[in-house]
C-alpha cells in the first residue's frame, strides 16, 4: 500500500484563489483557477521549496470540496491547529523553566526599545586631552619660571614636588641616613634661586654665596641639625668667569671636610637672568665626595646644560669654556 500523494491540482496556500500542480513528488510552477478545465501539465519543472499537500486527496473530497468551496475552511482549520500546537509548546517551555521549588525561572532581561541607552564611560586611554592642562612636563628638564632658566636632570636624579626652602631643585633619587644622624641626606643636590639685596655684580655674589652654600649643605640644615658633623675645613678648587645661558656669569667651587662622613663639594654659580630686569640667578651645587656615579665633572655638565627659558639651543657660548 502506498501513502504517497498522487499527482493533481491542489489549493495553493501561497496564492489564495489558485491551485498548483503536484506531480507526485514535488510542486511545479503550473497554477490555475479552481474548477478550470485544464489537462495535466506535460512536463514537471524543478520542485518548489515546500512539502507535499496536506489536504485530502482528490478522491477523498466531497461535492463541496470539488467545487472549491471548502478549501478556505480547511486551510483555516489547519492554521488554528498550528497555533494551538505552538501555544502548547510555549506552555511546556515555561513549565520546564521552573526550578525544583516550582518557582518560575527568572526571565532573560532584554533591552527595551524605549529604554535610554547609557552613555559609555570614558577611559583614560580614550579621553580627549584637556586643552587647559598645558603640555606634558618633561622629566629630563627642571623649569624655573621665576628666574627664566631650565636645567637638565641627569639620569638617576629627580625633581621633588616641594623642598624646605621652596627653591627649584633637582637631586639624586636615593636618600641615605646622614652621617651625623637625626635626618636623611641626598648625595647630590642642585637648586636655583633669585639673588637678594640689590647686588648685581656676579663675582661678588658668587664669592659671598659659596659660604652660605657650604653651610646649608654640610654645616647644619634649616632645623639646626649638624647632619655631617659640621665643616672642619675647606679648600678653594675653582673661581672662574664663564658664559651661562648666553650671559656672562661667575663660578666658585669649594671642597669641604666634615666632622663625620667623607665631606663633599659645593659650588655657587651666578649669572644675570634673561627675563625681567636681569636680576642675577644663583645656582647652588652640593655633591658628596667619593660616591660612585657622581663625578665632580657632572657639575660642569649641568652648568653647560643651563638654558634660557624657551631656548633649547643656547650653549655655554661666549665666556670661558668649562672643562670636565
Amino acid at each position: 500500500m502506498s501513502y504517497a500523494t498522487p499527482p493533481g491540482w491542489y489549493p495553493d496556500t501561497g496564492a489564495p484563489g489558485f491551485e498548483r500542480w503536484w506531480d507526485g513528488t514535488a510542486w511545479t510552477v503550473h497554477t490555475r483557477r479552481p474548477g478550470a478545465a485544464h489537462a495535466a501539465p506535460e512536463q514537471s519543472p524543478a520542485p518548489a521549496a515546500f512539502g507535499p499537500p496536506s489536504l485530502p486527496l482528490p478522491h477523498q473530497r466531497g461535492p463541496r470540496d470539488e467545487a472549491g468551496g471548502g478549501s478556505r475552511t480547511k486551510v483555516l482549520a489547519i492554521t488554528l491547529s498550528g497555533v494551538l500546537v505552538l501555544g502548547a509548546a510555549v506552555a511546556g517551555a515555561v513549565l520546564l523553566g521552573r526550578d525544583d521549588g516550582d518557582t518560575p525561572a527568572a526571565p532573560t532581561a532584554t533591552a527595551s526599545p524605549q529604554a535610554p541607552v547609557a552613555a559609555p564611560t570614558a577611559t583614560a586611554s580614550s579621553a580627549e586631552p584637556d586643552p587647559d592642562s598645558g603640555p606634558a612636563e618633561d622629566p629630563t628638564v627642571l623649569v624655573d619660571q621665576l628666574n627664566g632658566v631650565t636645567l637638565p636632570v641627569p639620569e638617576g636624579w629627580e625633581k621633588p614636588g616641594s623642598t624646605s626652602d621652596d627653591a627649584a631643585t633637582i637631586r639624586t633619587e636615593q636618600s641615605y641616613d646622614c652621617p651625623g644622624g637625626a635626618a636623611f641626606c641626598y648625595h647630590g643636590t642642585v637648586t636655583t634661586r633669585t639673588a637678594r639685596g640689590g647686588e648685581t655684580d656676579v663675582r661678588s655674589l658668587a664669592e659671598a654665596d659659596i659660604v652660605t652654600a657650604a653651610d646649608k649643605a654640610y654645616e647644619e640644615d634649616s632645623l639646626g641639625r649638624r647632619t655631617h658633623g659640621g665643616i672642619t675645613s675647606h679648600k678653594v678648587l675653582k673661581t672662574q668667569e664663564l658664559s651661562v645661558a648666553g650671559r656672562t656669569g661667575y663660578l666658585v667651587r669649594w671642597q669641604v671636610t666634615t666632622g663625620k662622613g667623607p665631606g663633599g663639594y659645593v659650588q655657587s654659580l651666578v649669572f644675570p637672568s634673561s627675563v625681567g630686569a636681569g636680576t642675577p640667578v644663583i645656582v647652588r651645587f652640593a655633591f658628596d665626595a667619593g660616591v660612585p656615579g657622581l663625578p665632580l665633572s657632572l657639575m660642569d655638565t649641568i652648568t653647560r646644560g643651563i638654558r634660557p627659558l624657551g631656548d633649547s639651543a643656547t650653549s655655554g657660548g661666549v665666556g670661558a669654556s668649562i672643562g670636565p
